[in-house]
């Protein structure tokens, strides 16, 4: 039997994403997110959710764009630190020791040490109530050669991304393969 547990924010897991944007002086800044996903798949097309009182909520508005850094495990505490700091106050780099560097393709900055990176032109934004909908066409995705695998595409074992699971607040990383998607019902189509 199943139990009601009433209206709440609750998908499990969630991506532990970073957006990068700059300011309205050029200054880099990251923040980390749970509210993403892939959105569409012609324009390849990710959504990500802010809150307008984030100091990465304007950034967007004004430069249109924004890049998706997707940290491994290793940088677990750098990417809470991004999402707990406000960039209006604090140099979110600086703190941390990581890199920021410029987009050639967007108008903001990814994190260099990040394995894999998505670089978004801001093509929609949509109120919803607290959070605004943003949704980015990727121009580009950058991934470091180190977690490509045989068909150089990314391998989410070498990428070692972090979910969150936001209603008890913790940090996971992936657990072992389950099988091949698109295949294995197959056993039950042919039934």
């Amino acid at each position: 039997m199943k139990k009601s547990l009433g209206v709440k924010t609750l998908a499990c897991p969630t991506p532990l994403w970073v957006v990068g944007t700059y300011d309205g002086e050029g200054k880099p800044n990251v923040m980390t997110i749970a509210w993403g996903g892939i959105c569409c798949s012609k324009p390849q097309s990710v959504n990500i959710s802010l809150r307008k009182a984030t100091y990465s909520y304007s950034n967007i508005i004004d430069r249109k764009a924004f890049t998706i850094n997707i940290p491994s495990e290793k940088y677990t505490k750098e990417a809470d630190y991004f999402g707990i700091a406000t960039g209006s106050k604090t140099n979110k780099f600086a703190d941390t020791g990581l890199t920021p560097v410029n987009s050639d393709l967007v108008d903001a900055p990814y994190v260099s040490e990040f394995p894999l990176i998505l670089e978004c032109k801001m093509t929609h934004n949509t109120e919803i109530g607290t959070h605004t909908l943003f949704v980015g066409e990727i121009i580009d995705i950058k991934a470091d050669e180190s977690v490509l695998g045989e068909k150089g595409l990314p391998d989410i074992n070498k990428v070692l991304p972090v979910l969150f699971a936001p209603e008890v607040r913790t940090y996971h990383g992936i657990g072992k393969t389950l099988g091949k998607a698109f295949s294995m019902g197959k056993e039950i189509q042919q039934k």
